[in-house]
C-alpha cells in the first residue's frame, strides 16, 4: 500500500489551486515530533526543554514538498507531546487527529514505550493497533515512522545527575536489544495492519554498525536527534511519499 492518494492530492492542488482543498498531514508522536531538542537545568531543580518548531522533521518535510509543489500549500498539524507513548496517542486520537480529518497521518512512537521494557510490549502493540484501526475506519491514510536510536553510553556532556541516570537506563535499553525488540514488534503490527513503514530506525542502526557515534548525534545526548539528523526523517518521508 503506497502513498499515491496523498501524492495525487498534492498534484491536484498544485495544478488547480482554486478548486481543490488544502492537503493536511497530522503528525502524532512524542517529544521528537513535538520538536524538543536540548534539555537544560531550570529553576528549582526542574528541567527546561528547548523546542525548535522550524528544525523539526515535519517542518523540513513541508519545505521539501513545497519545492516540488509550490502552488500547493500544505497544512501541518503537530500532535507531538513530550513523554507520550502509543497508549497516550490512542487516548487522544479523536481530539488531536481525527477531528481534523487529515489526508495523511504519520505516527511515531516507541522511545518512551520501550522505557517499560518487556512489561510494556503488550500496551505498545495494543496502542499501535488501536491507532491504526481507528485511522483506517476513518479512511485516513497512515504511515508509521520508526524513531531514532537512544544513546549507547553516558556522555560526559550531560552535566546533571538526574539526566545521567536517565542516560544510564536508556543506554542499557539500546545496548541490550530492548529498542530493537520494540521496533521489530512495530514492524510486525504494521505488516498485519497494512500500514506502510518509514523505517528510519533501521538507518540509524546502519550508521551505528558502520562505526558512527550515535550519542553525539543526539542533541540531549540521550534520545533527541540533533537538528541535522531531523533531516534524515524528513528525507525518508519525502522519498516514501514521492518515490514509493
Amino acid at each position: 500500500m503506497g502513498l499515491l492518494p496523498f501524492l495525487q492530492r498534492l498534484v491536484e492542488k498544485n495544478n488547480n489551486y482554486g478548486e481543490q482543498p488544502t492537503p493536511m498531514i497530522v503528525f502524532l508522536g512524542d517529544s521528537i515530533t513535538q520538536g524538543v531538542f536540548e534539555v537544560k537545568e531550570g529553576l528549582g531543580g526542574r528541567f527546561d526543554i528547548v523546542v525548535d518548531p522550524e528544525a523539526v522533521y515535519h517542518a523540513k518535510l513541508k519545505r521539501k514538498l513545497q519545492t516540488l509543489f509550490p502552488n500547493a500549500p500544505i497544512t501541518i498539524h503537530n500532535a507531538g507531546i513530550s513523554g507520550d507513548n502509543a497508549q497516550g496517542g490512542l487516548a487522544r486520537l479523536e481530539r488531536d487527529v481525527l477531528r481534523y480529518q487529515p489526508d495523511l497521518t504519520v505516527v511515531c512512537f516507541g522511545l518512551n514505550d520501550s522505557g517499560r521494557r518487556e512489561a510494556g510490549m503488550d500496551d505498545y502493540e495494543n496502542g499501535l493497533r488501536g491507532i491504526f484501526r481507528k485511522l483506517k475506519a476513518a479512511d485516513v491514510q497512515t504511515v508509521f515512522l520508526t524513531p531514532n536510536m537512544k544513546n549507547t553510553y553516558v556522555s560526559p556532556m550531560i552535566p546533571y545527575q538526574a539526566l545521567q541516570d536517565v542516560a544510564v537506563n536508556c543506554a542499557d535499553q539500546q545496548n541490550h536489544g530492548v529498542m530493537d525488540a520494540y521496533m521489530d514488534l512495530a514492524r510486525q503490527v504494521c505488516r498485519e495492519e497494512g500500514v506502510p513503514v518509514c523505517d528510519v530506525y533501521r538507518k540509524w542502526k546502519q550508521l551505528y554498525e558502520a562505526g558512527v557515534d550515535i550519542t553525539v548525534l543526539l542533541s540531549n545526548h540521550i534520545n533527541h536527534p540533533n537538528r541535522d539528523l531531523h533531516s534524515l526523517f524528513a528525507d525518508s518521508l519525502f522519498d516514501l511519499i514521492v518515490f514509493e
